[in-house]
C-alpha cells in the first residue's frame, strides 16, 4: 500500500479543510462524497483495495468534505455552494492547473458544477453511482417527503450510538452485496465520520441538489458507471446523468452495490474502463503549456470535433471571439490549419469523448 500525504487548506469562509495525497503519475481529484474519513478509508475493507489501484496510476488527490473526517465539523454553512468552494480550495491548494476528475455519488454533482464553471481546467469527468437530481427532487411526492424525514430522524436519533443498528439501514442501501466485515466497517464509517447533527443537515442538501440544467453545459470527456441494481441511487439517474451530458459514455454494471467491492467480477471491470478513459501521461501535453484557460477549454472542444459555432454556444462566447482564439491558438502551436491543430490535441489526450 502506497503512503499517503495528509495536509490541510483552509476555504474562503475561514472552514479547515483536510485532503491526502498518495501515489504517483498524472493527477486525479476526487470531489469528495458523503461519508469521508481520509485515515479510517485509507485501511478500509471497503475503499482500501480501490484506493491502492489508482495510486498505482495516478497521484490521487482526496479531501474530507467540510462537516466530515478529518475537516471541521462545525460549521455554519453546509450547503452545495459551499461544497463547490470546497473542490476549488483543494484543487489550488495541491496546485492543480488542468487535471481529471472523480465524482462518485454525492460528488458527482459537485463534480459537474465544477466542471461546468472550470471548463479550462477538467480534461476529464468520471462519475460513479452519480445522480443530478436529489431525492425530493426526483421524488416530490408528500409519501417520499415522509420518508425523507424519517431517514433524517433515523440519523439524529441513532448515528452516534454504540449499537449499530441504526445505521446498519443506510449501509444496506450503500453496500447490501457486502460481506460481514465489510459492513461493520461500513458501520463504524458512518458513527466516526461525522456528528448525528451534521448527519441531518446533510441529508436535507443532498434531498434538494439539482444540476440537470447545467449538466448539459458539460464540455469535457466524460465517463459515467453506475450499478444496475443500486440500492441508494437509482440506475435511472445514473443513465439521466449520461444522457444530459454531450458525448458522455456510459457503462452498466452488474451489481446491486452502490460502491462495488473488490470481490465482485464488475469491480476489474470497472477500474479497467476508468483506467482506460484516463490519460496517463501530463494532461494537456507539454505543447499546450503555453495556452491560456480558455484557450485550453476551445482546444478540448475542437478535438472533441465541434466548430466555431459550436465551440461559442458551449462556451457563452461570440463566434467573432471563438475565431480569435482559434487564431492565437495556432500561432502559440505553429500549426497551420485546424486538422493538424486535431491531430496534436489527440495526441495530448484532448477529445477523447466518444
Amino acid at each position: 500500500m502506497p503512503r499517503q500525504q495528509i495536509r490541510f487548506c483552509t476555504a474562503p469562509d475561514g472552514v479547515r479543510i483536510a485532503y491526502a495525497v498518495s501515489g504517483e503519475g498524472p493527477p486525479l481529484l476526487k470531489a469528495a462524497n458523503w461519508l469521508n474519513h481520509l485515515e479510517y478509508d485509507w485501511e478500509s475493507p471497503v475503499w482500501r483495495r480501490w484506493l491502492e489501484e489508482v495510486s498505482r496510476h495516478h497521484t490521487l488527490i482526496r479531501y474530507d468534505e467540510r462537516g466530515c473526517g478529518l475537516s471541521d465539523w462545525d460549521v455554519e454553512d453546509l450547503s452545495f455552494e459551499a461544497w463547490i468552494q470546497d473542490l476549488e480550495t483543494v484543487a489550488r491548494a495541491a496546485g492543480l492547473e488542468r487535471f481529471p476528475l472523480l465524482g462518485s455519488s454525492q460528488g458527482a454533482p459537485i463534480a459537474i458544477a465544477y466542471a461546468v464553471r472550470h471548463p479550462e481546467r477538467v480534461s476529464h469527468l468520471v462519475l460513479h453511482g452519480a445522480y443530478a437530481r436529489g431525492f425530493l427532487r426526483r421524488n416530490p411526492t408528500p409519501a417520499h417527503r415522509e420518508e425523507a424525514e424519517t431517514m433524517i430522524k433515523l440519523a439524529e436519533l441513532g448515528w452516534g450510538k454504540e449499537n449499530p443498528a441504526w445505521r446498519q439501514f443506510f449501509t444496506t442501501q450503500f453496500i447490501p452485496g457486502g460481506t460481514p466485515e465489510q459492513h461493520d466497517w461500513f458501520n463504524e464509517l458512518e458513527r466516526v465520520s461525522t456528528s448525528p447533527a451534521v448527519a441531518a443537515r446533510f441529508l436535507r442538501v443532498l434531498n434538494e441538489i439539482d444540476v440537470s440544467e447545467v449538466a448539459p453545459k458539460v464540455a469535457c470527456p466524460t465517463l459515467v458507471s453506475h450499478s444496475r441494481e443500486d440500492a441508494r441511487v437509482p440506475f435511472s439517474e445514473g443513465r439521466l446523468v449520461a444522457g444530459l451530458i454531450p458525448g458522455a459514455r456510459f457503462v452498466p454494471l452488474d451489481s446491486r452495490n452502490h460502491i462495488v467491492l473488490e470481490h465482485e467480477r464488475e469491480w476489474r471491470r470497472w477500474l479497467d474502463e476508468m483506467h482506460a478513459f484516463l490519460p496517463t501521461g501530463p494532461a494537456g501535453g507539454a505543447a499546450f503549456t503555453g495556452l491560456t484557460p480558455r484557450e485550453r477549454a476551445l482546444v478540448e472542444l475542437v478535438a472533441q470535433g465541434l466548430d466555431n459555432a459550436q465551440c461559442a454556444a458551449r462556451l457563452g462566447l461570440s463566434e467573432k471571439t471563438v475565431r480569435n482564439h482559434v487564431a492565437s491558438v495556432y500561432a502559440k502551436l505553429e500549426v497551420e490549419n485546424r486538422a493538424r491543430l486535431i491531430v496534436l490535441a489527440r495526441e495530448a489526450g484532448f477529445g477523447r469523448a466518444p
